[in-house]
């Protein structure tokens, strides 16, 4: 029988992405009002490796990480699915944008094997946690670099990602050792 140990903590990241500058940078503070400081931010990325949000988000999409200093534990990553669910009600009440949806955020966490997010949708690759939400490893880091998995979404697959993720994993090694 293994030994039952808790999980260290976690790098806790979010994932932002509208077309508003304005929403992003609502993002930035409410999620630093709430999770506290952010140690890295990424510069802003195109978002244009899918059509898929178009039409509930518009065009010319941007999309944003943070990376949050406070180190949490993995199953907080519920709680904060939830949380980022009600701040896009919030904004999107508070705002009055044309979008249907003007924002969209995606919180997850990284660890020094790999990527993980969070989502209120189920596939045969998720895993039930608890209250509606699943949990997906979404990259994986191998011989030096993050790889993909079949699932990975297509932006989630760039270099200039990766190379966020990576100085992101190296800040969370650095505060482990």
């Amino acid at each position: 029988m293994g030994q039952v140990y808790p999980h260290p903590p976690v790098f806790p990241i979010l994932a932002a992405f509208s077309r508003y500058e304005l929403a992003l940078a609502w993002t930035r503070e409410r999620a630093a009002a709430e999770w506290g400081p952010i140690a890295l931010a990424s510069e802003p990325f195109a978002f244009d490796d899918t059509a898929y949000y178009e039409r509930e988000m518009g065009e010319g999409l941007q999309k944003v990480f943070f990376a949050f200093e406070r180190l949490i534990d993995p199953a907080e990553l519920i709680n904060r699915k939830l949380a980022s669910n009600r701040w896009e009600d919030e904004y999107r009440a508070a705002s009055n944008l044309p979008a249907p949806r003007p924002l969209n955020l995606d919180p997850g966490y990284l660890t020094e094997a790999k990527l993980v997010l969070a989502t209120t949708k189920d596939r045969d690759h998720r895993i039930y946690l608890d209250r509606g939400i699943f949990a997906e490893v979404t990259l994986h880091f191998h011989k030096g670099q993050w790889r993909p998995r079949e699932w990975t979404y297509p932006d989630y697959r760039r270099s200039e990602y990766h190379r966020f993720f990576t100085r992101c994993r190296d800040y969370y090694r650095g505060r482990r050792s």
